[in-house]
């Protein structure tokens, strides 16, 4: 999977053995940094498609191509892999919306740039989108808190952002808001068009839903003013 954009595992000059006796797709030798990318590649898609409780470590290691017990090698329970996922994919959605943001002239730019960036990065990395607001979240308490830190995460990163003399309570209220606004945008595109194929069209309109929600948040975010 590449829906976990600079996912890189850690570095590891060692090799493993990897596919499943008769599979004959997948080399037989990968380095343990490449291969530890390979199964959070596969368990993203599994879990985005199928959600965490249908999703077994079995049905990871068959379509990885892998033997169980090599699976375990590198992950030790499907809780360890569910919560490096989250992980990557918050550290990813930081990393794209501090560059996007760094990069423009004016508040009114950062608004502008960050909303690109986050809907660019939710055309381009569906599953991982639709692991962290997927319909089948996991109904656990320590995974639920994993995904609400990639929300934690996107919020504090937007704070500093609103450029306005307010306290640091409601700044981040409104850091909150925004990111839950992205949130139900992103929800809706992805429900509707499960099981589609991304083409111009859905770039596009993508790329319109950024301009839309950047333009509704500059005009609540400009007539904030401390209360």
């Amino acid at each position: 999977m590449t829906d976990v954009p600079g996912a890189d595992g850690p570095a590891d000059g060692n090799h493993d053995e990897g596919a499943a006796a008769g599979t004959g797709s997948l080399p037989r030798r990968l380095t343990a940094q490449a291969r530890r990318q390979q199964l959070i590649d596969v368990a993203l898609d599994l879990f985005a498609e199928h959600g965490y409780a249908a999703t077994t470590m079995d049905d990871i290691a068959e379509a990885a191509g892998v033997t169980k017990p090599l699976l375990y090698q590198h992950f030790d329970s499907k809780r360890a892999l569910y919560l490096e996922l989250t992980e990557r994919i918050s550290t990813s959605l930081v990393a794209g919306l501090r560059d996007a943001t760094q990069q423009a002239g004016g508040p009114r730019q950062q608004v502008e740039n960050g909303m690109a960036a986050y809907f660019s990065m939710m055309v381009e990395h569906e599953a991982a989108f639709r692991l962290i607001y997927g319909r089948d979240a996991p109904d656990d308490v320590e995974l639920g808190a994993a995904l609400r830190r990639v929300e934690d995460s996107m919020a504090e990163t937007i704070d500093p952002l609103i450029d306005a003399d307010l306290d640091p309570e409601h700044r981040r209220l409104l850091a909150h808001a925004v990111v839950g606004m992205s949130e139900g945008a992103s929800r809706y595109w992805l429900d509707s068009r499960r099981g589609q194929e991304v083409t111009d069209t859905e770039v596009k309109e993508a790329e319109r839903l950024a301009r839309q929600l950047a333009d509704f948040a500059w005009a609540g975010l400009r007539q904030v003013h401390r209360t």
